[in-house]
């Protein structure tokens, strides 16, 4: 995950895992830079994690982090955070299960997603791979509104999420797309939606349903 979020990903969107046995964390450098650090130079600790939550939303947190030690279920949430200079960021968080090489759960990991109104986009995200993509924007175009509605998030957020995903398991961002609006429009549910860790579930694990010459594998 690191070399995949090294050099051209972009810096509002990064990766965390969390070690319940040690209260371990770990931050990619996007999201230490989201904190206020550059790279390399913060060790986060829980109580670290904690103290850069927004006052508003300190307990909504501390309630949401022992949820999860207790469960070890998936989540998402969106809250803010205040970086080491006072700035104030809206960010999305969502997480999946961190499992060991016997399938035991012992921890979680997933990414952050910096929605702060406003916020500068990276030069890179006018890339080159944008024009490459043009001729499916209608497929990227659906995605993106599935990601928009169901996190809450704006349009530029919502390419940033599909790009750094398809980057991080490298996967064709039009391959992504359409294993995203397969799996979501194939869910079964009556009057009320899924929940939000099913729509979770699914976008971190989209890159296991294609196979590696692009085919789109499915549910299994």
């Amino acid at each position: 995950m690191e070399d995949a979020l090294a050099g051209g990903s972009p810096q509002r969107v990064g990766w965390f895992r969390f070690y319940f046995a040690d209260e371990r964390w770990e931050w990619s450098p996007q999201v230490q830079q989201m904190h206020g650090y550059e790279p390399g130079t913060v060790t986060p600790t829980t109580e670290l994690v904690l103290s850069h939550k927004h006052p508003d939303d300190y307990a909504q947190m501390v309630a949401t982090l022992e949820q999860i030690r207790r469960s070890h279920n998936t989540f998402s949430t969106r809250h803010r955070i205040v970086d080491k200079h006072g700035d104030v960021h809206s960010v999305v968080v969502v997480g999946d299960q961190l499992c060991d090489e016997n399938g035991a759960v012992i921890g979680t990991h997933g990414f952050y997603v910096d929605v702060t109104p406003n916020i500068a986009v990276a030069d890179d995200l006018v890339s080159a791979a944008v024009a490459q993509i043009a001729e499916n924007r209608a497929t990227i175009e659906q995605a993106k509104g599935m990601l928009m509605l169901i996190y809450r998030i704006g349009a530029d957020a919502a390419f940033d999420l599909l790009k750094w995903r398809s980057q991080e398991t490298n996967v064709k961002l039009r391959m992504l797309a359409e294993q995203l609006i397969e799996d979501f429009t194939g869910l079964d549910y009556q009057d009320e939606l899924p929940t939000r860790g099913t729509f979770d579930h699914l976008l971190l694990t989209a890159h296991q349903r294609t196979n590696s010459d692009g085919r789109r594998a499915g549910i299994s």
